[in-house]
């Protein structure tokens, strides 16, 4: 078992690809990753570093059932996560989102996911600049950036291999040293 726990949650496919690229480039320091539909809180709580990844879909939502996912995603999952000690643990976060067509409210998603490990005393790591997004406004940024990895797979494609790059050399060892 990698000592990085990769958990996320996917409608289209696309946050999957990326949580397996990024577990693929981190080699045998990271467990294979995990749809949080499959997982457990004990599953994730478990691993003293995480990467957590999701898509905004929606509204600026979590993925899930009344989002219009196919299945239950971080909708359902992140409440059993609240309240749940995350002290002593490292958390990465990466988000999926169309900055041309939810500029409005673009990788909301995100947010929450922050808020209910930040919570529960986690040390969160990976901000990202909002340099090179063109949006109207997102709750994901705080102090400035945001607060994990952004990927707009729709329309930027052809940076997504470049930005996880970046951003794992710039948590990799942050994670490692959980």
């Amino acid at each position: 078992m990698g000592k990085i726990g990769i958990f996320f949650g996917s409608d289209t496919g696309n946050t999957r690809r990326v949580a397996k690229s990024i577990a693929k480039k981190l080699g045998d320091d990271a467990a294979d990753p995990v749809n949080v539909n499959k997982a457990s809180v004990d599953d994730v709580l478990s691993y003293g570093a995480l990467i957590l990844g999701t898509p905004t879909l929606g509204d600026g939502e979590l993925p899930g059932l009344t989002s219009g996912a196919q299945a239950e995603s971080w909708e359902e999952f992140l409440p059993q996560l609240k309240g749940k000690d995350f002290s002593g643990k490292v958390v990465a976060i990466f988000g999926l989102g169309d900055q041309e067509g939810y500029g409005h409210e673009f990788v909301d998603a995100m947010i929450e996911i922050y808020e209910v490990v930040k919570a529960g005393g986690a040390t969160v790591v990976g901000s990202w600049s909002t340099d090179g997004y063109t949006f109207e406004k997102s709750k994901a940024i705080v102090d400035g950036d945001f607060v994990g990895l952004v990927i707009d797979h729709d329309n930027q494609k052809e940076l997504t291999e470049e930005r996880v790059d970046a951003w794992l050399d710039q948590i990799k060892s942050d994670l490692l040293a959980a």
